[in-house]
C-alpha cells in the first residue's frame, strides 16, 4: 500500500520511534524501516538501519519476547517511573536501556533525556494515551493524519486521543501545511508550533521536533 511506504519514509528520516507500552502489548509492532534502500542509506550515513526504539510504561508490564525487543539492532529505550526500574532491569536484562524518570514519566523529561542522547527527530506512532500526553503538553511540532476510506463501527476501537485540555481551539487553530492524496488515502499535514520545519536538538523548552502518524 502506498501510504505504508510513506510511513516507512518518515521512519527512515527519524532518530527515534516512540510507542506506549500498551501498543507494544496490543499490537506487537516491530518498528523497523522496511525498505532495503532506505536501510542502506541510513547505514551508509553511519546510522543504525532502523531508528532507536523507545517506549513508556507506568506498570513495567512488558514482555521481553515482544518484537519491540526481539527484532532490530538499533538501541531500545524503556522509560518508567523510578519505582519500576529494578523490576524492569531484571526482566529485560541487556535487551533495552531502562531509564527511570522520577515518580512518574513526564513527556518533557523524556524529551530532555532524548536530547541528551543526541536525538534530534522523534516520531510518535501511538497509542492514544501517549499521543494525548504529548499533544496536551504542547510538545508536538508536526502532525500527520492519514484518512482512510472505511469506517470502524466499534466503540471499543482505539481513539486517536483521549480526554484532555488541548492547546488548539477555535481561537488557536492548527495550520494546515499540506493536503496530499496517496492512493485512496488522504494525508493532512499540520504545523502545531513555530518550531515546525526546524531540526534543533530535542529539549523540553526549545528545539523539539515531533512527527506523528495517526491512522
Amino acid at each position: 500500500m502506498a501510504d505504508f511506504d510513506r510511513v516507512d519514509e518518515v521512519r527512515a528520516a527519524s532518530d527515534v520511534i516512540l510507542v506506549g507500552a500498551r501498543t507494544v502489548r496490543r499490537d506487537n509492532p516491530r518498528l523497523l524501516v522496511r525498505s532495503d534502500e532506505r536501510r542502506e542509506r541510513r547505514v551508509a550515513a553511519g546510522r543504525p538501519a532502523s531508528p532507536c526504539k523507545a517506549t513508556v510504561t507506568a506498570s513495567g508490564d512488558l514482555d521481553p519476547r515482544a518484537a519491540f525487543f526481539a527484532q532490530g539492532d538499533a538501541p531500545k529505550l524503556v522509560y518508567c517511573p523510578r519505582g519500576e526500574e529494578r523490576r524492569l532491569r531484571r526482566r529485560l536484562g541487556e535487551l533495552a536501556t531502562v531509564v527511570p524518570l522520577g515518580r512518574e514519566v513526564r513527556m518533557p523529561d523524556l524529551l530532555e533525556d532524548l536530547g541528551a542522547r543526541g536525538s534530534r527527530r522523534l516520531l510518535v506512532e501511538g497509542g492514544g494515551m501517549t499521543l494525548t500526553q504529548f499533544l496536551a503538553a504542547d510538545l508536538v511540532d508536526e502532525l500527520l493524519l492519514a484518512v482512510a476510506p472505511f469506517f470502524v463501527g466499534d466503540r471499543r476501537a482505539p481513539r486517536f486521543v483521549g480526554d484532555a485540555a488541548f492547546p488548539w481551539s477555535g481561537d488557536r487553530r492548527a495550520a494546515l501545511i499540506e493536503t496530499r492524496t496517496i492512493g485512496d488515502v488522504v494525508l493532512l499535514r499540520y504545523a502545531l508550533s513555530d518550531r515546525f520545519g526546524e531540526r534543533p536538538p530535542l529539549s523540553a523548552d526549545q528545539g523539539r521536533e515531533l512527527a506523528r502518524e495517526a491512522r
